[in-house]
């Protein structure tokens, strides 16, 4: 399989991956949806759009829940 370089929508998904894992990890819980938090979370909604956005290349636009 050839290694292609990540671009930064991938780029960025990886960061918002650790930034994830990382909150989980404070939380002592292991999804984001055992948080008290998890339909207000700006941090889970950035994700979402990161992995949304690193799927689409950004091509076809924000969505909406």
């Amino acid at each position: 399989m050839h290694n292609k370089p990540k671009d930064k929508f991938e780029i960025y998904l990886d960061e918002m991956i650790i930034k994830i894992q990382t909150c989980q990890e404070e939380k002592n819980l292991n999804s984001c949806s055992e948080c008290e938090l998890f339909l207000q979370c700006d941090l889970r909604d950035e994700y979402i759009k990161a992995v949304y956005n690193s799927m689409s290349k950004g091509d076809t636009g924000g969505f909406e829940f």
